[in-house]
């Protein structure tokens, strides 16, 4: 107990501090593009640069000490809250910039979300107290005078903080550099980048000071620290010469990307499947570092992404030389230790990605498949959108979005969007969301109602094929078009409920056989019912499966399915309707198609959503999908909503799904 309880502690911080690093990077990455654009002008105006312009060189100044610090902070507001926390944050940006010796990035990445969050609370204050017409006021005069409190705050109180901060930071980056101990920070980088806190190193440390040391002294060595391509290079050329199995074979592709494309991520599950491995992108950064400290080498501004074009763009004319040898080298050590470690590893023909996903199902207890976590998460029927998140949204997502978008298009499936995005930027209305399985606790809370694909490798992950598998099951039913809240929800109920039982399959001892049911017996006025009894969700859930029990279309073990599914995941389907079914794994238990459909005036809660209406499901041979079509429709139409809401009569709600028949 003491074991999983320190492993749970452990996996706590790191997920604690891969969301701070995730919203670090919010802040700075949605502004990438401003910082090439200074350091691109930076680069070619200034008295130094390609092409000296004094009047075009005069941007660079202003540009860093203003523009850069008020994008972050209005990000940053933003993030908190809308675009009123973007307004604050800016405000109060302003009081960390006014008069400060250095640009103010961690400034900025402090006042702005502090602002908005600020404004948040108090509006949460006053929240429906404001008298109408009185709102706009209210409104823009407390932003006002909020934003003039965290303005004053900035200047008076976190500036100084701030700039005590860099200058100790400086000074210890000076400390290593003197003391040619700067390689040594490797040690903790690399393995820090290969567990996805890349962001929180990078852009809450690496870039500001490095931002700082290049508006001093026109280059900073810091943005290379951890944007170096060669450790990772050096890693996936091992791999490609001395690996075996899929890691063999992915590996020069991944190459590729990661050198070329700037995608560093693609490699971490490289190391991750073996992780002496890391040895290798220790020894291939500190070598990457030491050249950069003995040549003076450095970049003018951060290399977004990290790819080998990005990083010559931002190199000064002065540094090409140490860089191309820092590259070069660092690329060198890591293949040369990762080839070693490789050589001497006992490592059987077939250990390799798909050897990293069965360790990986070991973990879970089970066998982890695509097919099996549809089963068991309740997303929403016909696939439409699938996300791949990662913690920046333009490094491993990119990479699996691409291959499984060419692999979806050779299947003929054009009508699924596959995206990237960043974990910080995802919302609940995917189908599939494709997450490396170390981040996948960070995505599971905001995309709650979608598939849940866990992977140790973007390129080339075994589950792929399980994806597109699963896709094309679930295009091709005849009621894929059909939603219920969310698009597809209530044709997802009705294909998980579908799954044709197997016939004899044992239950208790006894078998249970399937009849052929004609589809106008699927809902009979006996399995409605106007006004239900149930107070709970768990009380509905029975009272629904009492008239499927009713009907003898199902056992007794069907039912208690029908509360192990929900435990997995709620039914709820939006417009007070949920509908309960059992598990993949109860289909034996069904004897016939049947539905039941129970309204409850009053409303009960369901997860802390309100339904008015508990559909029952238990389906063979797909004989109840007419009628699920049905229930479907009229649930996004709201005047059928409140038609079914006014019935007085079980005739009256069979006639509004199109089912009456004499019972």
């Amino acid at each position: 107990m003491a074991t999983q309880t320190e492993a749970a502690t452990r996996g706590g911080l790191r997920v604690g501090v891969q969301k701070f690093g995730t919203f670090l990077s919010g802040m700075i990455m949605p502004n990438i593009g401003a910082f090439i654009a200074w350091g691109l002008i930076t680069a070619l105006f200034i008295p130094a640069g390609y092409f000296p312009n004094e009047d075009l060189g005069a941007l660079v100044g202003p540009m860093i000490t203003y523009l850069l610090p008020l994008l972050i902070g209005y990000t940053g507001g933003k993030m908190v809250h809308g675009v009123r926390g973007g307004v604050l944050g800016a405000i109060a940006t302003m009081g960390v910039i006014v008069g400060a010796d250095i640009p103010m990035f961690i400034g900025a990445m402090i006042m702005g979300p502090l602002a908005a969050y600020v404004m948040k609370r108090l509006d949460r204050i006053w929240e429906g107290k404001v008298k109408p017409g009185f709102e706009m006021l209210i409104d823009n005069f407390s932003a006002g005078i909020v934003g003039a409190f965290m303005a004053v705050v900035g200047l008076w109180v976190v500036k100084p903080l701030v700039e005590a901060f860099s200058i100790g930071a400086g000074n210890v980056v000076q400390f290593l550099v003197a003391h040619g101990l700067l390689p040594l920070t490797s040690i903790f980088i690399e393995p820090a980048k290969v567990l996805f806190l890349n962001n929180a190193v990078n852009h809450g440390i690496l870039t500001p000071l490095g931002t700082e040391q290049a508006l001093e002294q026109g280059k900073s060595i810091l943005f290379l620290l951890e944007a170096n391509p060669g450790p990772g290079l050096g890693i996936l050329l091992a791999y490609s010469f001395f690996g075996k199995g899929l890691a063999k074979g992915s590996a020069p592709g991944a190459a590729v990307i990661q050198f070329l494309g700037g995608i560093h991520e693609i490699y971490f599950p490289y190391v991750l499947m073996k992780p002496i491995m890391i040895l290798a992108a220790i020894g291939g950064g500190m070598t990457g570092v030491f050249m950069l400290v003995i040549t003076g080498a450095g970049l003018r501004a951060p290399a977004a992404p990290g790819s080998i074009f990005a990083v010559f763009a931002m190199t000064p004319p002065d540094s090409f030389f140490g860089v191309g040898l820092s590259v070069t080298l660092a690329t060198a050590v890591s293949f040369l230790i990762g080839s070693f470690i490789l050589k001497v590893s006992k490592t059987p023909e077939d250990d390799g990605l798909g050897d990293a996903t069965a360790k990986m199902e070991a973990m879970k207890g089970k066998k982890s498949s695509v097919a099996f976590a549809l089963a068991g998460d309740g997303a929403a029927g016909p696939v439409r959108n699938v996300v791949f998140a990662c913690d920046a949204g333009m490094g491993s997502s990119a990479m699996g979005a691409s291959v499984l978008r060419n692999m979806f298009k050779k299947e003929g499936l054009v009508d699924v969007k596959v995206t990237n995005s960043a974990i910080a930027n995802l919302s609940d209305t995917y189908d599939i969301v494709v997450t490396h399985q170390d981040l996948a606790a960070r995505a599971k809370p905001v995309t709650a109602s979608a598939v849940h694909v866990s992977v140790d490798n973007f390129m080339n992950s075994p589950r792929y094929e399980e994806i597109v598998e699963l896709v094309r099951t679930r295009n091709a039913g005849p009621a894929e078009t059909v939603s219920v809240g969310a698009p597809g929800a209530a044709d997802h109920a009705a294909r998980h409920a579908a799954a044709p039982a197997e016939t004899g399959a044992a239950v208790s001892g006894a078998p249970v056989q399937e009849t052929a049911t004609p589809a106008r017996e699927v809902l009979v006025a006996d399995s409605v019912v106007l006004t239900g009894t149930a107070a709970s969700r768990d009380a509905a859930i029975d009272e629904a499966g009492a008239l499927l029990l009713a009907r003898g279309a199902v056992n007794g073990e069907y039912v208690a399915s029908m509360h192990t599914r929900e435990a997995s995941v709620s039914t709820y389907m939006g417009n007070f309707l949920a509908i309960p079914h059992g598990t993949n794994e109860a289909k034996g238990n069904i004897a016939s198609s049947a539905v039941s459909i129970i309204r409850y005036p009053e409303g009960i809660d369901w997860n802390g959503k309100e339904v008015k209406f508990v559909v029952g499901i238990a389906g063979v041979n797909n004989e109840h999908l007419a009628i699920l079509s049905s229930i479907a429709r009229v649930f996004t139409d709201k005047a059928q909503v409140a038609r079914l809401e006014t019935a007085t009569t079980r005739e009256e709600i069979l006639d509004i799904f199109g089912k009456v028949n004499a019972s």
